[in-house]
């Protein structure tokens, strides 16, 4: 399944790419999803620190954390990122 996530701007993309998907090895970051702000949603990663990414906008915000959801949950494995401009295109499996 893939789903295209559109970020406030590139750099934002590129954050939220790096956090989702480690290539070397196949593994996420994120642990859980603390809170969504209007199109700011704040993460937990594995170190136990939180991060904010900006998202385009609320809808975004939460169409993102239903797709990632079942990753957190290891339903699902993130496979693949591609970063183009302010969105990022995320395959699942």
């Amino acid at each position: 399944m893939k789903k295209r996530i559109f970020c406030e701007d590139k750099y934002e993309a590129q954050k939220l790419s790096s956090l989702i998907y480690v290539k070397e090895d196949k593994e996420m970051f994120i642990t859980g999803i603390l809170e969504v702000i209007d199109n700011e949603m704040i993460v937990s990663l594995k170190d136990k620190s939180a991060h904010s990414i900006l998202l385009k906008d609320r809808c975004e915000a939460e169409s993102f954390a239903d797709f990632i959801q079942s990753v957190i949950e290891k339903n699902h494995k993130i496979t693949n990122t591609i970063v183009s401009e302010n969105a990022v295109e995320i395959t699942k499996e």
